[in-house]
């Protein structure tokens, strides 16, 4: 039987893909002609043309599926037509999970995201998968599309879908080739754009401990259930101190306040709008800042036994990864060496 990855072109769909295979999956991936498919130039999966959009080429690339992971995602934080978000994110989901019940598949792994799990409040515990959040609690049309592809997910799993739900952290490693906020601060960093920071925080996780954690859901996860996929709570600066560490740069010293971060926002929309590009701060990106986005993954320890690993090592991954990529010329010459800071 078959496993259909959708997202498989993408940062975490490719981990999950090649864990797939590597465990003798027979992987079929649902990718647009115009994907960039370098993540899976070396992978033996079979292709199957199609787009969430389009009801048609999911019904036939759910043929002979028996498990189904499905990790695409319309991720920006910034665009001109959030109603694409919507379009790909909700009704997207809502195509796939009905069309692999007709199909009779037998497990649905669908990746939401921790953005969907209620902020942490001062002086409580940290939000779990237990912990309830609002739509209007939710920052931004990508945060408000992925809270409502999760709604139908769940009432899906409710109805008798055997679905269940994955909320990833902030994963970090190789792949991540556009990257996401999390890879950006990552390159940020190495290419020096990164002179100050802001008091924000988030849980980062090797994206090897998030698939591995995918194929965990599908074989140990209760349908209907939520598995924070997590690894460390870390302040921004400690990541920078990390980054520091592994390269030997200099992580920078001083400290933003968030309201002239969030004026820079609005200054780079409002001139990204004039140029026609995204912008380089997004603004939902800087309000999300404004709170520690500390969570606890025990859940799955628990009934997954998922175990991540070192994150500093998922950090040295993905300054490997970008330095032999040639996003960081001036990292280029240490590939292959022991340390990146030999540069």
């Amino acid at each position: 039987m078959t496993t259909l990855v959708t997202g498989a072109t993408g940062f975490v769909g490719s981990h999950v893909a090649r864990q797939l295979v590597s465990s003798g999956e027979n992987v079929r991936v649902l990718v647009r002609p115009t994907s960039n498919f370098k993540l899976l130039e070396d992978l033996r999966v079979e292709r199957a043309e199609g787009d969430l959009r389009d009801a048609g080429s999911i019904e036939r690339a759910m043929r002979g599926v028996r498990r189904v992971f499905h990790v695409a995602a319309d991720y920006r934080l910034w665009t001109q037509h959030p109603e694409e978000l919507y379009e790909s994110n909700v009704e997207g989901t809502r195509r796939l999970i009905a069309a692999a019940e007709r199909a009779g598949v037998e497990r649905i792994v669908y990746t939401s995201t921790v953005a969907t799990i209620a902020m942490p409040q001062h002086g409580a515990a940290l939000p779990n998968e237990a912990t309830a959040a609002r739509l209007e609690e939710m920052i931004g049309h990508y945060k408000r599309s992925k809270f409502l592809a999760e709604q139908v997910a769940l009432d899906a799993a409710k109805a008798g879908a055997p679905v269940v739900i994955v909320n990833p952290t902030a994963p970090v490693g190789p792949g991540d080739w556009k990257p996401t906020p999390t890879g950006r601060i990552i390159l940020d960093f190495l290419l020096g754009k990164m002179p100050a920071y802001v008091d924000t925080g988030l849980n980062v996780v090797a994206v090897e401990d998030v698939a591995a954690g995918h194929l965990l859901a599908a074989e140990k996860g209760r349908s209907g259930e939520r598995y924070i996929l997590g690894g460390r709570n870390m302040t921004l600066k400690e990541i920078l101190d990390a980054l520091a560490a592994i390269t030997g740069r200099r992580a920078p010293r001083l400290k933003l306040p968030h309201v002239v971060a969030l004026a820079a926002g609005y200054a780079d929309e409002w001139y990204s709008r004039l140029a026609g590009r995204e912008p380089q701060i997004p603004v939902e990106g800087v309000k999300m800042s404004r709170h520690k986005m500390f969570v606890e993954s025990d859940k799955a320890a628990r009934e997954l036994g998922y175990a991540p690993g070192k994150i500093e090592a998922g950090l040295e991954r993905a300054v490997r990864w970008y330095a032999d990529h040639g996003y960081v010329p001036s990292l280029a010459a240490s590939k292959g060496a022991a340390h990146p800071a030999a540069a």
